[in-house]
């Protein structure tokens, strides 16, 4: 079973959590799952087509280790999914580490798993007058804050937000994640070879293709 599961909903912006589920797939070779509260098409902030492989009526957080949250710009059809917002609120108690970014905490708090606790987001302030269930004495004017078991971020913070999630579990993304900078390698920095095992495997799938 999956330890990480990323929420969907229109709109979500995948540019704001792909240096976090890329790490965590590609990097620590982790399986995620896609939940969404239908099992239905959904298109993503850049336009993207995007389907679950599960509904949220199917799973359990308790299940999950993190549910992760991207942002979106349009929150309202989010906010008025009740089914998923009955998945986060069976949240509620569990060990699960829940990590919204950018607009999405607003889902947490109609939830209820920010109740009580510090946080961050990318909304407009004018929502935390919309929204009863926002607490706004608890907002933090900070990029990235870590209350308890909720990790809060804001958009442009995506890469520090990326981090936070990754140490948490215990993984060690260096010291300068995804921050390459072009002038600081060598030619033999930027030259790359598959070791023995890799390059045979791939040679074993490119005969595959010739077939």
């Amino acid at each position: 079973m999956s330890r990480f599961a990323v929420l969907l909903y229109p709109s979500a912006s995948l540019q704001e959590i792909t240096c976090l589920t890329a790490a965590l797939s590609v990097w620590y070779g982790e399986s995620i799952d896609y939940i969404a509260g239908e099992d239905k098409e959904y298109r993503s902030e850049e336009g993207l087509r995007l389907l679950p492989t599960k509904t949220a009526a199917e799973a359990d957080p308790a299940g999950y280790d993190c549910v992760i949250l991207p942002g979106t710009i349009d929150p309202l059809p989010a906010l008025h999914d009740e089914a998923l917002v009955a998945f986060l609120r069976r949240g509620i108690g569990t060990n699960t580490v829940f990590a919204a970014i950018s607009s999405a905490p607003l889902l947490l708090c109609r939830a209820g798993l920010l109740k009580g606790k510090k946080f961050t987001a990318g909304f407009f302030m004018q929502m935390v007058d919309v929204f009863p269930f926002v607490e706004k004495k608890n907002f933090v004017h900070q990029g990235v804050v870590t209350d308890g078991n909720v990790i809060t971020g804001i958009g442009m913070f995506y890469r520090a937000f990326a981090e936070t999630v990754l140490r948490r579990f215990g993984f060690d993304p260096g010291k300068s994640f995804m921050r390459a900078e072009p002038e600081n390698y060598t030619e033999d920095d930027l030259t790359f070879y598959w070791t023995e095992d890799e390059y045979r495997e791939f040679l074993e799938e490119w005969k595959e293709y010739e077939k």
